[in-house]
C-alpha cells in the first residue's frame, strides 16, 4: 500500500484526515497492529475514539482490519486516551494489555491519529515504523476475530474516587474545550467532593471556543476569568484528550508542569525518601533543586512522553513528567498519563490547606521563555544539533561558567540559568527554551545561545512554539 511516510511520528501517527490519513489507511493500519499483536501473543486490543468528527469512520474501519487478523476488540467508544491506557494496564491478566486509541490528540480539529499500546507498553521510534513497513509490504496475518463493545467509565470513575480523597469540599473550573475529558472528568470530580463549573465540557469535534490546548495561554483566557469572577479556588483546563492539565490560580498565574511537578514531587517524597523523580530536559532549573531539598534524586532524561515512561518504568521512579505535560505516577496508579487522576491528586493535597492558591503560587519561578522553535527543512533540524555538539565538544563554541549537557540536544546549566536548543521528534523544528534567575540573567543566556546557533545556522528565526 502507498502510503505517506511523514504520519508515522516518533511516538504516534498523526496526519490531515482526507489528505494522509483515512478509512482505507485506518483498516490497514489494523491489519499491521494486529499482526504484530498475534505475533507479540496477545489475544484481545482495546479501541477508544476522542471527540474528532472523524472518529467514528475510522474507528470502525480500523476495527475491521484489527479482527482480521483473528484478535479479539474490545470497542471502548467515545473515551479519553488515559481510560484506554486503564484498560490496557489492568486486563493483561485477561489477555488484553494492548489498545489503540484514535486520537487528533491537541492537533488543529482536521487531524486525527493514533495512540498505541503494545503488551502494556506504549509503542514508539522503531516499532512505529515496524508498522509502516508492514503496511507497505500488505504482510498481514488473517484469521477470523470479534468486536464486542463495553462501558469503562462507571469502573473507571470509581478507580479514582477510590484512590483520591479530599479533607473539604473545593470550589473549581474545569474548561474541557470541547474535548472528550467533558463527557467524564467534570462528573469525577464532582464525586470527589468538588463544586464544579463547567466551561465547554460538551463535546464538539468543530472546537467552538477554543483549541483545547492548556500549553498555550491564550487557550486559558476564558478559564482566568471565570475563576477570577466566581471566586473559585482556582482553574482546571483538559486537552483534547485528556493525557495533560492546565492549572490556574485565583490571581491568574498559570502553574506550568515544571512547577506541577515540583508540587507532587515534594508530596511523595514525604513517602519515599531518597526516590528517583524523572523530568525531561525543557524544565526549569528550579526542579532538580526542590527534588534534592524534598530528600530525592533528580534524574532528567530526554524529552518525549513515551522515553519519559519508559525510564520511569526501568528506575522504578514513583514519578516523572515533562515540561510538554504529560505528568505519571508510579505511586498508587499505573504509571501512565492521566490529566483527570492529575487533577483528583493536585485536588487531595490542596484540600489539606485553605487557600489552595497560594501554596501553588509560592512554588519557585523564574524568569522564562515559552518553549520555542526555528523552522528547519526536513533533517536538517538533525544536523544543526549534531555540529553544536561537535563544536561545543572540540572548544569553538565556549559558554563560560556553564556546565554542558548532552542527553537530548545541548543545554548548558548556569549558576543563573539555563540555555536548551534540541531537535523536535515530531516535526522539522529546532526547540529552545531559556531561563534566568533574574531578568538580565535570561537576556544574556539566550543572546549567547542565539549567537551559537547562528554560528551554524546563519538564517535562524525564532517563531513561538506550534505542535
Amino acid at each position: 500500500m502507498q502510503i505517506d511516510p511523514t504520519i508515522f511520528k516518533a511516538y504516534d501517527i498523526r496526519g490531515i484526515v482526507g489528505k494522509n490519513i483515512d478509512e482505507t489507511f485506518a483498516e490497514h493500519l489494523g491489519r499491521a497492529f494486529g499482526s504484530e499483536a498475534v505475533a507479540a501473543g496477545e489475544g484481545a486490543v482495546a479501541v477508544g475514539r476522542d471527540g474528532r468528527l472523524s472518529g467514528p469512520g475510522l474507528v470502525v474501519a480500523l476495527i475491521r482490519g484489527l479482527v482480521s487478523t483473528g484478535l479479539d476488540v474490545v470497542d471502548l467508544g467515545p473515551v479519553t486516551t488515559p481510560m484506554l491506557y486503564y484498560v490496557a494496564a489492568t486486563r493483561g491478566k485477561h489477555g488484553c494489555s494492548s489498545g489503540i486509541q484514535v486520537t487528533g490528540s491537541h492537533n488543529p480539529k482536521d487531524y486525527n491519529g493514533f495512540k498505541m499500546v503494545m503488551s502494556g507498553r506504549a509503542i514508539y521510534g522503531d516499532d512505529i515504523q515496524k508498522l509502516r513497513t508492514r503496511i507497505e509490504a500488505e504482510n498481514y496475518l488473517r484469521k477470523r476475530g470479534r468486536s464486542a463493545r463495553m462501558d469503562i467509565s462507571a469502573e473507571y470513575r470509581q478507580r479514582i474516587t477510590s484512590d483520591c480523597k479530599l479533607a473539604r469540599p473545593m470550589k473549581i473550573v474545569v474548561d474541557s474545550g470541547n474535548g472528550i475529558p467533558g463527557a467524564s472528568s467534570p462528573g469525577i470530580l464532582r464525586a470527589l467532593g468538588c463544586e464544579v463549573i463547567d466551561l465547554y465540557s460538551k463535546v464538539d469535534g468543530d472546537f467552538p471556543n477554543h483549541h483545547p490546548d492548556p500549553s498555550k495561554p491564550e487557550n486559558l483566557a476564558d478559564l482566568i476569568k471565570v475563576v477570577h469572577a466566581t471566586g473559585a479556588e482556582l482553574g482546571l483546563a483538559f486537552d483534547g484528550d485528556g493525557d495533560r492539565l492546565g492549572v490556574v490560580t485565583q490571581g491568574g498565574n498559570i502553574i506550568y508542569p515544571d512547577r506541577q511537578l515540583m508540587f507532587f514531587a515534594r508530596d511523595i517524597l514525604k513517602r519515599h525518601k531518597g526516590a528517583t523523580i524523572v523530568f525531561d530536559v525543557k524544565c526549569s532549573q528550579r526542579l532538580p533543586v526542590a527534588i534534592k531539598q524534598a530528600g530525592g534524586v533528580p534524574l532528567m532524561w530526554k524529552t518525549g512522553h513515551s522515553l519519559i515512561k519508559a525510564k520511569l518504568k526501568e528506575t522504578g521512579a514513583p514519578f516523572a513528567g515533562e515540561m510538554s505535560g504529560h505528568l505519571f505516577f508510579g505511586e498508587r496508579w499505573y504509571g501512565f498519563d492521566d490529566a483527570t487522576y492529575t487533577a483528583a491528586r493536585l485536588l487531595e493535597i490542596l484540600s489539606r490547606t485553605d487557600d489552595a492558591s497560594a501554596m501553588l503560587d509560592a512554588l519557585p519561578t523564574s524568569f522564562s521563555t515559552p518553549e520555542l522553535n526555528v523552522p528547519c527543512a526536513e533533517g536538517e533540524h538533525h544536523r544543526v544539533v549534531a555540529e553544536l555538539l561537535v563544536r561545543a565538544a572540540d572548544g569553538r563554541l565556549k559558554f563560560p561558567g556553564g556546565e554542558m549537557v548532552t542527553i537530548d540536544g545541548l543545554r548548558v546549566d548556569y549558576a543563573d540559568g539555563f540555555g536548551l536548543v534540541r531537535a523536535s521528534n515530531t516535526t522539522p523544528v529546532l526547540v529552545l527554551r531559556f531561563e534566568g534567575h533574574t531578568d538580565a540573567a535570561l537576556q544574556r543566556i539566550e543572546g549567547e545561545f542565539m549567537a551559537a546557533l547562528r554560528s551554524v545556522k546563519p538564517d535562524a528565526e525564532v517563531t513561538a512554539s506550534a505542535h
